[in-house]
């Protein structure tokens, strides 16, 4: 019997330097986006896929993020008793939103081996991998698109999008056949092999990994067998690539649109077309950019 994917890992151990100084003394990951931090649009995508066991990978000074998740008696006592209903419910939902458990990564010894730090917590079963730096706006959540295909063929599934031949330097880049899948050849790839940032004229596609996986565990065994790489770095790219000597691997064109919200203009670009979608906030935030004047 198939197992199902129930648990999502989220490597946030980061100390998000491109930010300073913002990040000096706040986690990346709870920096704001309209009205959440960037890690609960990744949990909340996770739960709406049907997964409620999160694993977050954190390190030095993360508790902002731990006491997020967590239930605020005090702030939750205060809007009782002050008869603010709506904002309670907001607050509890929050800490009702999933199963959490954390774990540290002692040393930024890469993505590879923060993967590798919750595979006791994992276990024997499959998961998604979730980096909060890529939110996701999608119809059908990202993390459910992936869990779909791994239903159908069994194996892990990466999710990639096409980028500017320009711009392929800056990420995983596979090399892929298509597979038809549900009448159509261009959303689903039987991947050959993978290549970490290739120089425009290397790259073998245009197709480029982002920060969403459905892996099996036997990844584990890989990230213990790679050789680490520049400043001892694991890569979990490498350990995929070593997976695909025994097993296939896939990669899916996901529907929807990636913001890199670990990069000021990335960040920038998130709140404002998030913004604009916001049930309350849209219309008079659109009515405000309209008016601006350069």
């Amino acid at each position: 019997m198939l197992a199902k994917v129930r648990k999502a890992v989220f490597p946030a151990a980061g100390l998000g330097t491109r930010f300073l100084p913002a990040t000096k003394a706040m986690p990346k990951e709870m920096l704001n986006v309209v009205d959440k931090p960037i890690i609960q649009y990744g949990v909340e995508e996770a739960v709406n896929s049907g997964i409620h066991n999160i694993v977050i990978v954190t390190g030095r000074d993360k508790s902002p993020m731990e006491d997020h998740f967590d239930v605020s008696y005090e702030l939750e006592s205060m809007l009782r008793s002050r008869n603010k209903t709506e904002l309670l419910n907001v607050a509890r939902k929050i800490s009702d939103l999933a199963d959490i458990a954390y774990i540290r990564q002692k040393e930024a010894l890469g993505l590879g081996h923060a993967v590798l730090k919750t595979a006791e917590l994992v276990g024997d079963e499959p998961f998604a991998t979730i980096l909060p730096d890529d939110v996701i706006d999608a119809e059908v959540p990202c993390v459910k698109q992936l869990v779909r295909i791994y239903e159908q063929f069994h194996a892990p599934v990466l999710a990639v999008m096409e980028v500017a031949p320009d711009q392929i330097s800056s990420y995983g880049c596979i090399e892929a056949e298509p597979v038809e899948f549900e009448g159509s050849t261009d959303k689903l790839f039987r991947v050959r092999n993978m290549v970490e940032k290739p120089k425009r004229e290397e790259a073998p596609s245009n197709l480029a990994i982002i920060g969403r996986y459905v892996l099996t565990p036997d990844i584990f065994d890989c990230i213990r067998a790679v050789t680490p790489g520049a400043g001892g770095e694991i890569q979990l790219t490498d350990a995929i690539r070593m997976q695909l000597s025994s097993r296939q691997v896939y990669a899916y064109k996901f529907d929807g649109k990636r913001y890199d919200a670990g990069d000021k203009l990335g960040f920038l670009k998130a709140t404002v077309e998030l913004g604009l979608k916001h049930d309350s906030l849209g219309p008079a935030f659109r009515e405000y950019l309209r008016s601006l004047s350069f």
